[in-house]
């Protein structure tokens, strides 16, 4: 693997070094149009809002391309560089690629705290309606205690 621009494009166009330069520069805007049509095809695809460009570094680590707001997502941490993952505890849209990429369920990644079961069990209990005062069962210590409002 290359680690150098210039050495990628140095080995693509290896066969037509040697020829005059017109051919090379022709063979070079040839092959800039070529990547540059790829590119532009692709990303007429896209639907959504994020490019889906990812790099993955491991099974869990990912960068996220997104312009100016790149992401690096490490799924077995629950982090991203832009924070809302750890902060928020929903993905963001950078967890979101990653975790697609990887065909996990992006439920699996959400806090128990968004999960409908624990919205439901948080309001499983009832609130009771008190009855009406005249029948309120008050004990003489409590009646008799004066409430007075806090010095301002």
């Amino acid at each position: 693997m290359t680690t150098n621009i210039s050495e990628c494009i140095n080995a693509i166009l290896l066969k037509v070094r040697e020829l005059p330069v017109t051919i090379l520069a022709e063979e070079m805007r040839s092959l800039v149009q070529r990547w540059h049509y790829e590119r532009r095809t692709e990303a007429e695809k896209c639907k959504t809002r994020l490019t889906p460009s990812l790099d993955p570094a491991s099974d869990t680590v990912y960068t996220i391309l997104d312009g100016d707001k790149n992401g690096v997502v490490d799924l077995q941490a629950r982090t991203c560089s832009c924070r809302r993952f750890q902060l928020e505890q929903l993905l963001c849209a950078h967890a979101m690629i990653a975790i697609r990429h990887s065909k996990r369920d992006v439920y699996d990644f959400c806090s128990e705290y968004y999960n409908s079961s624990t919205w439901k069990a948080t309001y499983a209990r009832v609130v009771y309606p008190l009855p009406h005062q005249g029948d309120w069962v008050v004990p003489n210590e409590v009646r008799d205690v004066k409430v007075l409002p806090p010095d301002i």
